[in-house]
């Protein structure tokens, strides 16, 4: 007998176009605003600097002392691996490479959402969920996360951190996506830590895990990237890891709003010099030790989501530096809490609701603007000033309550065939 849990047929295409629909539908507020509304001289800022990279290999100027054009100024703050990547974007017109990349965030943050929800989006009518068709589900998971504001300002910026959360997110899924059969687990990773160093944070995981093949692996894969990097760029090589990499003013301001990291937020409330760093050092240690934790009793549970989304977390708020865009990890973490069949509990429903609106409101811009009329009660604006680090915190919380919750269920079931 055929199995009925087999596919009877393929879907229609007419699905597929309509999940097309309703994910441009969502990515178009922030594609209207920031490509077509915006001020020339901040248009896909990130982009341009990609692409001057690869534009200085071509022309034989050395990569880390060009510059963006005013009033940007930016330089070229990823390793030369990432400026070998970069040089089809100099082949083309820049407002066309601006273009392409916006597209292909689209198409990766709706590929993250397709590996992230998998069980959402492959849960049958019988376990509750009403009957949608899969692409239907799959665009109405994926048009909200959107509106994030890490997802936002990545697409305003013409960010890398869609690729980057992909690439990790696939690698460490479990089952396994078919794309990745001839890859070993860990390849993608160091792939990604080759092109931007967080992704590093997943190599720490594997070691902490004792998972000594997949660490090798990674580190092994972005070892032979940098590898090639500096035997056609040696001397971009010794000008990044001998200089560029130690310079953390190439960066920007480290103690602007925009790093909502432990160390951006003690570096704005204080206190300062050898005090502070101990006290950064003390916090990474103790949130590391718990957002590590919760990874891998993930990893131990079968919950690869969960996994991906901890660890994620992990390289925005450990990191010295972590921009608000690089945030995109909430898209695997709104998913990982809203787990298998939010229907059944809807206090995921409710958790994953808080993450989705906390992160789409821009409450760090809304505590510069409290901060600058000068209103009362002050404290208030500097929560709303650092709220993506509070909501990073908060998330990692509603991560091991999710975790604890599915492995109290698994545990029942468990009694009740006993």
């Amino acid at each position: 007998m055929p199995n009925p849990a087999a596919p009877t047929r393929r879907v229609p295409a007419w699905q597929w176009v309509a999940m097309a629909g309703i994910v441009l539908a969502g990515a178009a507020i922030p594609v209207v605003r920031y490509l077509i509304f915006w001020p020339k001289d901040q248009w896909q800022v990130d982009v341009e600097v990609y692409r001057q990279a690869g534009e200085s290999i071509l022309l034989g100027r050395p990569i880390y002392e060009a510059m963006t054009e005013a009033p940007q100024l930016l330089p070229f703050t990823y390793p030369p691996f990432a400026a070998l990547l970069a040089i089809p974007l100099a082949l083309l017109p820049f407002g066309v490479v601006g273009w392409l990349w916006t597209a292909a965030q689209i198409a990766a943050t709706t590929a993250i959402v397709w590996y992230a929800g998998y069980r959402l989006i492959h849960a049958r009518p019988s376990d509750g969920r009403p009957g949608l068709a899969r692409p239907i589900v799959l665009g109405l998971l994926a048009a909200p996360m959107f509106w994030l504001h890490p997802v936002g300002d990545g697409i305003r910026f013409g960010q890398v951190n869609a690729f980057m959360v992909l690439a990790c997110l696939m690698d460490l899924r479990r089952p396994r996506p078919r794309l990745l059969r001839a890859l070993p687990p860990g390849a993608l990773v160091g792939f990604a830590m080759a092109i931007k160093l967080t992704p590093g944070v997943f190599v720490i995981h594997y070691v902490l895990s004792r998972r000594w093949r997949e660490a090798f692996t990674a580190v092994g894969a972005a070892a032979l990237a940098w590898l090639t990097a500096f035997l056609i760029l040696p001397e971009a090589s010794w000008a990044f890891w001998g200089g560029a990499l130690q310079d953390p003013a190439r960066l920007g301001p480290n103690m602007g709003t925009s790093n909502q990291s432990l160390r951006g937020v003690l570096m704005r409330i204080g206190p300062d010099g050898a005090l502070g760093t101990g006290i950064w050092l003390v916090c990474v240690l103790a949130v590391g030790a718990y957002g590590f934790r919760i990874a891998q009793r993930a990893h131990r549970a079968g919950d690869s989501i969960t996994e991906v989304a901890a660890v994620g977390l992990m390289a925005c708020l450990l990191s010295p530096v972590a921009w608000i865009h690089h945030f995109h990890w909430m898209v695997v973490v709104i998913l990982a809490v809203l787990g298998a069949a939010p229907w059944r509990d809807r206090r995921r429903l409710v958790a994953a609701g808080v993450l989705l609106v906390w992160f789409t409101c821009r409450l760090p811009w809304w505590g510069i603007s409290w901060l600058g009329h000068g209103w009362s009660p002050d404290f208030v604006g500097r929560l709303l000033q650092n709220a993506d680090l509070i909501g990073g915190l908060l998330a990692l919380w509603l991560l091991h309550w999710s975790l604890a919750r599915d492995l109290d269920e698994a545990a029942n079931r468990e009694r009740g065939q006993v």
